[in-house]
């Protein structure tokens, strides 16, 4: 128990990473989730782990309405929030205004999928990679990945003092 509390959102981050260097394993990934998390070296037993991807069109948000169900061994201990009932609640009925809630705001243009985990298969989000990231490295990259990214309710940022200075 005392490696899980120590977990961060980490192998999450690697896994987001790699697929945004390595189409190969981006389409592993999508496809099965587990399979590709377990080809990194990280252990998903007993569950099904599936991976949806951030577009430009479709931008996606995982809950558990039941209780808390969440990728642990991916993202460690489930923040807070995500446990509470007003988030599992209302993420469901009202996304974007929880998402802006957040400092998530989505173009009304975007359709917003939420994501239902249950005891046997949970969600991991695979967040769009932003722009001005090209020729970084995964180590660079997983830097901007956040366990919220992971989620859905926020989206990877480039800090100010990396993005490229305007002549």
């Amino acid at each position: 128990m005392a490696a899980m509390r120590a977990r961060g959102p980490e192998r999450g981050a690697a896994m987001v990473t790699r697929a945004w260097t390595d189409p190969a394993y981006k389409a592993r990934l999508l496809e099965d989730g587990s399979r590709a998390a377990e080809a990194l070296g990280f252990e998903v037993p007993g569950l099904k782990l599936i991976v949806v991807e951030n577009t430009p069109q479709t931008h996606n948000v995982i809950v558990c309405t039941l209780c808390s169900c969440y990728p642990r061994m991916l993202l460690g201990l489930p923040p807070e929030w995500y446990k509470s009932r007003p988030y599992r609640s209302r993420v469901v009925r009202e996304p974007r205004k929880v998402l802006a809630e957040f400092g998530t705001k989505i173009p009304a243009q975007v359709q917003i999928r939420v994501h239902d985990s249950n005891a046997d298969m949970r969600y991991m989000v695979l967040p769009m990679r932003p722009a001005g990231t090209e020729g970084w490295d995964e180590a660079r990259l997983a830097g901007l990945v956040t366990r919220d990214c992971l989620i859905g309710v926020a989206v990877p940022k480039i800090p100010k003092s990396s993005r490229p200075r305007k002549s």
